[in-house]
């Protein structure tokens, strides 16, 4: 158990979640006053000494199932180690020729789910995998490749028809209410039937290859190291949720920092001076307060494609902590660009202001294909009062520009009149400058060039901007 257990912490480690060595050992401190063969009574024991987060609640999870998961039923033992009782055979279908005999096998599983008999499904379940799955010891194929050619064997649908069909004769009554119940009713017993599917295999792939190489194939990143150029719906739901609650975080913390870092360069004269009444001795040192001002902030954000989810986060996020900064202005460009400021602002739903503002405002003027030069010329002309000497410059995008003019000379107009200038790729660094990528052109005129392709990089680099007192300009030569 004590290695599974340092394993287990490793695994969590690896994850993101944030696991002491004192927190470890309250786990084996816990463990010690529960049964160790009630695998509830261990999960729980564990979560509520190593999860901190609920965020973090989906990865313990994952990674309990692989290292304190029960042992497959294969191989004439069960999970106690002991020959595994046989249930009885509903509708002869455990006999000679099951695997050919699909109907029989799909009559005995309503027959399971309907009577709630845990056991007898989860023997048929077994023989599903044996028949269906395609199982091969050694062959490095992942959980849910399995997981997909069983449930499409059963017909995961069908069964679905056939157990609302089984509840709906069931209910007393016939009204819209009885049939929702049994439609739900239906839902989750096929639910239970994917879990049950799931688990087995993975108790047979830890079985196989070991806890530790199975772990590595099921890891999910936590919802802030999503790459957001290619997550899911569920997860950009999920780092939705998360944006809101990590903005509070994040403008509490600049909040303090910036009171607790009001002293500035010590005050020589009034230090002497008040010297003079302890004989000359420095013992009390006076400081001159330091001037803080707060940035303001000119977002350029490419939305063409998949920057679109990219650039929605990123202003979010910046309009989230929007006090932080003296003035907030947005701009979104393809071909063309126009000031998308309007579109956003404090309880601003962000998914519905995007489809607004592709909706009512012009952001191509030729092919709808991405091109840095006429957008970026475009903003110059429109707007370049919008760019100050007290303004930060945040361009977002993947400075892939269709083999266009790149606008370099605006960029680096843009980069002389600002107080700074930050470009935030969301393509990974070893993409850049490959294929019809500019990168190049533009890094030697930022004061910053970025890869930010998670919510906690995102974070990490609006904090550092937020913050900055005074960015450090390059001279015009220079640039």
């Amino acid at each position: 158990m004590l290695g599974a257990l340092t394993e287990f912490s490793g695994e969590l480690r690896t994850l993101g979640v944030p696991v002491s060595m004192v927190e470890v050992m309250d786990a084996g401190d816990a463990l010690r006053h529960v049964d160790l063969a009630d695998r509830g009574a261990v999960r729980v024991a564990l979560a509520a000494t190593m999860v901190k987060n609920t965020r973090h609640q989906r990865a313990f999870d994952t990674a309990f199932d692989v290292f304190f998961g029960l042992r497959a039923a294969g191989g004439g033992e069960g999970a106690d180690g002991t020959a595994p009782a046989t249930p009885p055979d509903p509708g002869g279908v455990g006999g000679a020729g099951v695997g050919d005999d699909l109907t029989g096998l799909l009559d005995a599983l309503v027959a399971a789910l309907t009577s709630g008999d845990g056991e007898t499904l989860r023997h048929l379940v077994r023989m599903a995998i044996d028949r269906f799955s395609g199982f091969q010891p050694g062959r490095p194929v992942g959980g849910r490749y399995y997981l997909y050619r069983v449930m499409h064997r059963l017909d995961a649908e069908g069964l679905r028809r056939r157990l609302l069909e089984v509840a709906l004769a069931a209910a007393a009554d016939d009204d819209d209410l009885a049939a929702r119940l049994a439609a739900e009713h239906a839902g989750d017993q096929v639910d239970l039937l994917r879990r049950e599917v799931e688990d087995e295999i993975l108790r047979r792939l830890v079985a196989d290859r070991g806890a530790a190489a199975v772990a590595g194939t099921l890891r999910v990143p936590l919802v802030e190291d999503v790459d957001l150029m290619h997550a899911t719906r569920e997860e950009l739901d999920e780092i939705t949720a998360r944006v809101m609650p990590l903005a509070r975080k994040l403008a509490s913390r600049l909040s303090a920092r910036r009171r607790h870092g009001r002293r500035g360069r010590l005050d020589v004269r009034r230090t002497l001076r008040r010297s003079l009444a302890h004989g000359g001795a420095l013992v009390d040192p006076t400081w001159k307060p330091r001037r803080i001002t707060k940035p303001e902030l000119v977002l350029l954000c490419d939305v063409s494609g998949s920057m679109a989810t990219f650039a929605r986060f990123t202003m979010q996020l910046t309009y989230a902590i929007g006090h932080q900064f003296s003035n907030v202005r947005a701009f979104a460009f393809i071909d063309g660009i126009d000031e998308v400021t309007r579109f956003f602002g404090p309880g601003t739903d962000f998914a519905e202001a995007m489809g607004r503002m592709s909706a009512e405002v012009r952001l191509v003027r030729r092919d709808g294909h991405s091109d840095y030069g006429s957008a970026l010329n475009g903003f110059v002309d429109r707007f370049g009062d919008a760019v100050t000497a007290r303004s930060t410059v945040i361009v977002t995008g993947d400075a892939r520009n269709n083999y266009r003019e790149t606008g370099r000379d605006v960029v680096a107009a843009i980069a002389t009149e600002a107080r700074a200038l930050h470009w935030l790729n969301p393509e990974a660094a070893q993409y850049w400058n490959t294929g019809d990528s500019i990168m190049a052109t533009y890094v030697p005129l930022c004061d910053g060039v970025h890869e930010v392709r998670t919510l906690r990089q995102l974070e990490t680099f609006v904090e550092r901007v937020a913050l900055a007192p005074r960015s450090i300009r390059r001279s015009r030569r220079s640039r």
